[in-house]
């Protein structure tokens, strides 16, 4: 993997297959390899892990343990009108008041079995919280992993997440999980895509679930259930409906298999999120040798209860992060626009101007008034077509187009550009060039335009010096071989607080003669080359930019290949 980062080395790290596990190795790179912020030479990675090399940050992730099938597609909500919702409360729990386990009975104190079993549930809550800050590619791999910890914990076979949606308030599934099988992550591309299917008949839900086939068949959830406890935001124990005079005695449960459930509400600081449901299965054998005897208890209840409330703060903190970032993304838009407006206004105004002369110009047949006008609306065409070409090198991805160069041709090229503009407001534009310098593979256009936009900021700073000069500068860094390009300026220098925000995009000390796009273009394009631009300035003494850029000896050799760091 090629990184175009001037902190990298030239081969940093390396992710290498173990068994089933991978994992990553740092090859005594210069400025080491992170994992989640902590500094390693070699960790097993896993999905989720956060790799930080030099200032890029990936993230790890493996493919989905996802069956052929949606989880939307493997939960089914059963309604009491068709006769296949045969559950029962037989214990619920109000919510209010913080968190459940804090009302944990004080009998717990005086049984050594209670005490192993609440320092286990405190275990599994500890690890429930970190799955809610651990970094992830999505929110539903983290109620994914919650759900799968909830289940091996608390004894259960089966269950799943309902999410509603902020929008249309649906209760649809987005994670399910079965004790001993892998996990059944659904894409987030499709996590609020499908809603539950309702109605379903006792003979389709049947058919759908074939005997002992415990991970593979649709997992009905009772409608009566999740409603109640989405409306009276408490969490349930429910039971078969084996002893309920609801169903006829020769209505038979061994079809649905469960024996009990649990439901609790996802509840957040300010909303609603969903619910999570957990049910036990038995086979008609299992339920002859357990009787009534229940698996599920009280104790279970409050510990889903607490699950289900680090499961809602985690998913309310994602939807905040979500709109905080779509916020910050349409404020940027509106600062760019409104930036971008500001500039083009200004430059049509010149146009305006311009047009005006040569208008008059032709009415009078002046041909010094024409020339005049044309001048101007000349020199404005230029501008916003600078400012098109920084706006699009800026906003994209670009692959440096490499070719065999020689930087002396295309800085002198860039100097005698610029000579005419420098004979205006008559400053010395001085070049100097290197002797003997190598010829290199660079992609010729983009180094120009960076070096264009440098020599055009030294020249805006220079226009209220006594004696005016930018000198151009070409070298060659032997013992590092690295290519160098020096503009220097006598000008007005740039202050110390002002250093730290020269290439940040917008950013500009000219007003509203600049774009504060300049030098953030020259930047970008000195990094796709793996190089990078440092400063030096003086308060009324002038500034002095360099451009160093590794040296690449042919065009098979691709930017980012070398980087400063190799040096």
């Amino acid at each position: 993997m090629r990184l175009l980062d001037t902190e990298v080395s030239r081969t940093h790290a390396a992710i290498e297959r173990e068994g089933d596990k991978f994992v990553l190795k740092d090859r005594n790179s210069s400025n080491g390899t992170f994992v989640n912020g902590a500094q390693v030479k070699s960790r097993t990675l896993k999905p989720g892990d956060q790799i930080q090399i030099g200032r890029t940050i990936l993230q790890f992730l493996q493919g989905d343990h996802v069956g052929s099938r949606r989880a939307a597609d493997r939960v089914e909500l059963l309604h009491q009108a068709d006769g296949t919702d045969r559950s029962s409360i037989v214990g619920q729990m109000a919510l209010t008041g913080g968190l459940p386990l804090k009302d944990l009975p004080a009998a717990v104190s005086n049984n050594t079995d209670a005490r192993l079993q609440a320092t286990m549930n405190l275990q599994m809550l500890y690890r429930i919280s970190e799955e809610a800050v651990r970094p992830s590619s999505s929110m539903t791999q983290i109620l994914q992993r919650m759900l799968d910890l909830a289940i091996e914990t608390l004894g259960a076979d089966r269950g799943c997440v309902l999410l509603r949606d902020a929008e249309t308030e649906a209760l649809q599934a987005v994670a399910v999980g079965f004790r001993g099988q892998e996990s059944t992550i659904q894409d987030e591309s499709s996590s609020l895509g499908a809603s539950f299917r309702e109605g379903t008949s006792t003979k389709e839900a049947s058919a759908a679930k074939d005997p002992g086939e415990k991970t593979t068949g649709r997992i009905p959830v009772s409608r009566t259930i999740v409603d109640y406890v989405v409306k009276s935001l408490q969490a349930v124990r429910t039971s078969d409906a084996r002893h309920d005079s609801r169903f006829e005695t020769g209505q038979s449960i061994v079809r649905a298999g469960i024996r009990e459930a649990m439901c609790v509400p996802l509840q957040a600081r300010h909303e609603l999120m969903g619910v999570v449901y957990l049910d036990i299965t038995s086979s008609a054998e299992e339920m002859i040798l357990l009787g009534d005897q229940p698996r599920f208890s009280e104790e279970q209840l409050r510990v889903l209860a607490a699950i289900g409330r680090q499961a809602a703060l985690a998913v309310e903190n994602q939807r905040f992060q979500e709109a905080f970032v779509k916020s910050e993304r349409l404020a940027a838009m509106g600062q760019t626009i409104a930036t971008l407006s500001h500039h083009i206004k200004n430059i049509l105004q010149g146009v305006r101007g311009g047009s005006y002369l040569i208008d008059l110009g032709l009415g009078k047949t002046d041909t010094e008034l024409i020339r005049k006008g044309w001048g101007i609306v000349d020199k404005n065409q230029g501008k916003i077509y600078n400012l098109v070409m920084d706006m699009l090198t800026f906003s994209k991805e670009r692959q440096p187009e490499m070719k065999l160069s020689q930087l002396n041709d295309v800085a002198q090229d860039v100097v005698e550009l610029m000579q005419p503009q420098a004979g205006e407001v008559e400053t010395k534009l001085i070049f100097q060039p290197a002797t003997q310098l190598p010829t290199s593979t660079f992609d010729p256009e983009g180094i120009h335009r960076a070096i264009l936009n440098v020599v055009s900021n030294a020249m805006d700073a220079v226009e209220h010096a006594d004696d005016p000069r930018v000198v151009v500068q070409t070298g060659f860094d032997e013992p590092r071989d690295l290519l160098w390009v020096s503009v220097e300026d006598n000008g007005t220098g740039i202050a110390p607080e002002n250093l730290s925000k020269m290439f940040l995009m917008f950013e500009s000390t000219k007003g509203a003669r600049g774009t504060g796009l300049g030098l953030a273009v020259s930047q970008k394009i000195i990094r796709e080359h793996g190089g990078d631009i440092t400063v030096e300035s003086q308060i009324g003494k002038g500034s002095r930019f360099v451009l160093t850029w590794p040296r690449l000896e042919d065009e098979t050799q691709m930017p980012g290949m070398r980087t400063l760091v190799d040096g």
